[in-house]
C-alpha cells in the first residue's frame, strides 16, 4: 500500500485504528466532525462579517483554520490522538477570546467568546466528563477575565477601535448564538447516533454469539448426555460416576465387512449413516443414551438418566424395533442387512475420557458381557443375560434358555427375546 493511499484511508476513517475500542472510535470520529464544523463555520462567519461589518484583518480567522487543519494533518501522520485532542480543544478555547479581545468588548465582538464553550462541551465528548471539568473552569476564568477587561478598560479608553453599527452587532449576536448552539446540537446528535449504531452492532454481535453458543450447546449435547455436559461446562474435575444397575445394548451388523467390500467409501458411509440415524431417533424416542458407534456396531445404555421409568424395558422395546425396522423398511436397509443384538444388565462406571476429542463411555463387566452376548448371538435375534431376563420376564416372552460359552466368562445362560407379552403396554 502506498503512503498516499494510507493517508487517504486514515483521513476517510478519522484515524480510527483496527485495535481501537468502541469508545475511542467514537471520540476520534466526533473530534474530526467538530473540527470540520468549526473550520467551515469560521469561513462562513468571516465572509458574512466582511459583507456586513467593518473590514478588519482576516489574519486571525485564517490562522485558526491553518492551526486546526495543520494539527489534523500532524495527527494523521503520527496518530497521536492524545496530543491531537488537547491541541484542538485548546484552539477551540483560546482563539474565540483572542478574537474578541482583538475586536473589542463583549458587545462589539457580538459575544464571539461564546464559541469557546465548545471546548468544555467537546472535552465531555472527546475525553470524558471527569476530565472536562478543567476545561470548563478555564472557560469560566477566561470569560470572567474578559468581563474584567471590559469593565475596567473598555469604557475609560473609549474602546473598541472598530466602530460597529448596532444592527451588525445584534445580527452577529444572533449568528454566534445560533451557530454555537447548532454545532453543540449536531455534535450531541452525532454522538447519540454513533452510540446507537454501536449499540446495534453490539446487539447484533450478541445475537450471533448466542447463535454460536446454541450451536455449540447442540454439538455438545450430541456428544454428551445433558447433565454430563452441564457438569463439564461448570467444572474442571474428572467426571466418573458409578451406577449400580444399567442395561447396556450392543447392535452389530451381520457380515458388514463382506458387504462393504463391494461398495465405495461414500456408499459405505451413506449406508451406515442412514441406519444409525434411525437408531438415534429410536434412542431419543425411548429416552435412552446413545453411547457411541464402533465401526458397524451401535452401543446404547438405559438407566443413566431419568428419562424412562422402566429403562430396561425401554431398551428391549428399542432392540425389537431396530430388528423390525431393518426387516421391513428397505428404504433404510437397501442391502437387506441383519443385526445381532445383545443386552447385559449390571453395575457400570461411566465418565468422560480425555481432554480433547473426548467421549462419554462405559466400563465394567456388564459392558463386556453385553458385547460378548452380542458376538455369540444369531442374526435377527435379541439375546440377553440372566439379570436382564429377570427384569423383563414379567412383560416379555422369551425362548427357552440357552447355555453358551463366552470368552473370559465361561459358560453362561442367555435368553432370546421374542417380544412383548400380549396385554402389556410399552413403557417409556
Amino acid at each position: 500500500m502506498t503512503v498516499d493511499t494510507t493517508f487517504i484511508d486514515r483521513l476517510r476513517n478519522a484515524g480510527v485504528g483496527p485495535n481501537d475500542s468502541p469508545e475511542l472510535r467514537l471520540q476520534k470520529s466526533l473530534l474530526f466532525f467538530a473540527t470540520g464544523l468549526i473550520t467551515l463555520a469560521s469561513m462562513v462567519w468571516l465572509l458574512i462579517y466582511w459583507q456586513l461589518g467593518p473590514q478588519f484583518s482576516s489574519t486571525l480567522p485564517f490562522v485558526l483554520q491553518l492551526l486546526l487543519v495543520g494539527n489534523l494533518l500532524v495527527y494523521l501522520k503520527t496518530l497521536n490522538f492524545q496530543v491531537f485532542r488537547v491541541v484542538q480543544l485548546s484552539l477551540f478555547l483560546f482563539m474565540p477570546f483572542v478574537a474578541q479581545w482583538s475586536i473589542g468588548s463583549f458587545i462589539t465582538a457580538s459575544g464571539i467568546s461564546l464559541w469557546a464553550l465548545l471546548a468544555p462541551i467537546g472535552a465531555i465528548l472527546f475525553i470524558g466528563p471527569r476530565e472536562s471539568a478543567a476545561w470548563f473552569f478555564a472557560y469560566v476564568f477566561l470569560t470572567t477575565l474578559s468581563g474584567v477587561f471590559d469593565y475596567y478598560l473598555a469604557e475609560p479608553l473609549n474602546l473598541p477601535a472598530y466602530k460597529v453599527p448596532p444592527q451588525t452587532t445584534a445580527f452577529f449576536f444572533a449568528l454566534n448564538f445560533a451557530a454555537v448552539s447548532s454545532i453543540v446540537y449536531l455534535l450531541l446528535r452525532y454522538s447519540d447516533t454513533e452510540k446507537h449504531r454501536a449499540q446495534q452492532h453490539l446487539q447484533e454481535a450478541h445475537r450471533l454469539l448466542q447463535i454460536e453458543q446454541e450451536r455449540s450447546e447442540r454439538l455438545l449435547l450430541n456428544i454428551l448426555p445433558g447433565p454430563i455436559a452441564e457438569r463439564l461446562k461448570n467444572s474442571t474435575q474428572t467426571i466418573a460416576d458409578g451406577f449400580a444397575e444399567v442395561s447396556v445394548m450392543f447392535a452389530d451388523i451381520v457380515n458388514f465387512t463382506r458387504v462393504a467390500e463391494g461398495l465405495t467409501p461414500q456408499q459405505v458411509f451413506a449406508m451406515l449413516n442412514k441406519i444409525f440415524s434411525c437408531f438415534d431417533e429410536l434412542a431419543e424416542r425411548y429416552g435412552l443414551e446413545k453411547i457411541k458407534t464402533i465401526g458397524d456396531a451401535y452401543m446404547v445404555a438405559a438407566g443413566l438418566n431419568a428419562a424412562s421409568r422402566h429403562p430396561t424395558e425401554s431398551l428391549a422395546d428399542m432392540a425389537l424395533e431396530m430388528c423390525r425396522l431393518l426387516h421391513h423398511d428397505f428404504s433404510i436397509n437397501e442391502m437387506h442387512l441383519e443385526l445381532r443384538i445383545g443386552i447385559g444388565t449390571g453395575p457400570v462406571v461411566a465418565g468422560v475420557v480425555g481432554k480433547k476429542k473426548f467421549i462419554y463411555d462405559l466400563w465394567g463387566d456388564t459392558v463386556n458381557i453385553a458385547s460378548r452376548v452380542t458376538t455369540e448371538g444369531l442374526p435377527g435375534i435379541v439375546q440377553v443375560d440372566q439379570r436382564t431376563y429377570r427384569r423383563l420376564c414379567d412383560r416379555f416372552d422369551f425362548q427357552e434358555p440357552q447355555t453358551i460359552y463366552l470368552k473370559g466368562k465361561g459358560n453362561m445362560v442367555v435368553y432370546r427375546l421374542i417380544g412383548r407379552r400380549a396385554g402389556t403396554a410399552g413403557s417409556r
